[in-house]
């Protein structure tokens, strides 16, 4: 088996059209990572809207591939295989994807890889930091929240999740609310930064239960009447009540997931790993205040913490290439039958999450 692979990856699963060149060989080293985005596009309708998403990344994804190459200095031929989102996603954002890597790999003759777009967050961390298996994951984004122990590239256990809107969802979704703009996520954590989160009695879902699930969806209806509540009483919101709602929410968010982590830490230490680590990834992982209420927890326990640079958190093709090159070392290529999946469980054995709604069942 080769020593050093390159490999190329593409990613479209929801609006970010992604293409990277990684190569792996003593170290990971990323070549090239071009994202377009399509906030602009969706900005009118309040969110992503898929039929738009799809036909955008139909027409960049060529463009990204072109573009990644020529800033990594490598021809196709050059690369030792392909590696593309299979799922899940919105499907037909994944679909242009797959067909794109498809064609490429007919012409071309390399072996063609497909991604579980979770466990390119997943192995994130062994992208930046080399992180040995196994450790503890928290994915945690717009569409996915989920504790996961990771002990092989396609091996993990989820040991809690969301049971309704997962965490970048909630926090889209209170921006809208206050009237701010899509994507909300950095908008909250700049009004939350000049707020009193202590001003409003906010929920913490499930945290009088035990175990590792989640749930973020009464927290977002809470805002939805204070909000109500502040408009009925003075005929509208001021600034400093947008900021404070913000800071009362990411607070409560915070407060859930690390003492959530607390409980799933507990669970992964069972299992006894000699270097214990603990790692979050996914674009809910940018926020600073939640970054580091995890380190704080991790450094209580003595655990190796891992967060990925930035721009490494929200979706990116240089994840979907090294989770390729991964997975190609240990299971090979797959054939032509490759299949946009929009439900890609990580953990194959896992019952359902709740609260999945008429989209189904969660990841």
């Amino acid at each position: 088996m080769q020593a050093t692979l390159t490999f190329l990856g593409i990613e479209s699963s929801c609006d970010d059209s992604a293409a990277a060149v990684v190569r792996v060989g003593a170290r990971a080293e990323i070549l090239s990572s071009v994202v377009e985005g399509q906030v602009a596009l969706h900005a009118d309708f309040g969110g992503v809207v898929p039929e738009i998403a799809a036909r955008a990344h139909a027409e960049r994804l060529d463009h990204c591939v072109e573009r990644a190459l020529a800033e990594a200095g490598v021809r196709l031929g050059d690369l030792d295989g392909i590696a593309v989102t299979a799922g899940p996603g919105l499907i037909g954002g994944v679909l242009s994807g797959v067909m794109l890597a498809k064609g490429l790999a007919a012409g071309s003759g390399l072996p063609l890889v497909g991604v579980n777009h979770l466990a390119g967050h997943a192995l994130t961390p062994r992208l930046t930091d080399g992180m040995a298996f196994p450790y503890l994951m928290l994915l945690v984004s717009g569409g996915h929240c989920q504790f996961l122990i990771a002990s092989g590239p396609d091996q993990f256990q989820r040991i809690g999740g969301t049971i309704d809107d997962a965490p970048g969802e909630a926090f889209d979704k209170t921006a809208k609310l206050l009237g701010l703009a899509q994507p909300g996520g950095p908008l909250v954590e700049r009004e939350a930064a000049l707020g009193n989160p202590k001003r409003f009695a906010l929920p913490r879902p499930l945290l009088d239960r035990p175990g590792c699930d989640m749930s973020f969806s009464g927290l977002k209806t809470a805002i939805l009447r204070a909000r109500d509540s502040l408009i009925s009483v003075q005929g509208g919101l001021t600034v400093q009540d947008r900021r404070d709602l913000c800071a009362g929410f990411q607070r409560a968010v915070t407060d859930v997931l690390t003492e959530k982590t607390r409980r799933a830490l507990a669970v992964y230490l069972e299992v006894s790993p000699p270097i214990p680590a603990f790692a979050v990834a996914g674009g809910v992982a940018a926020n600073s205040a939640i970054r580091a209420g995890l380190e704080g927890v991790c450094a209580a326990h003595s655990v190796r913490f891992s967060a990925p640079p930035l721009r490494l958190c929200t979706d990116n093709a240089a994840m979907i290439a090294f989770a390729g090159i991964e997975r190609f070392r240990i299971s090979g290529q797959d054939d032509m039958t490759l299949s946009a999946r929009p439900r890609w469980p990580l953990d194959q054995t896992a019952a359902p999450l709740l609260g999945s709604g008429k989209k189904g069942a969660k990841a």
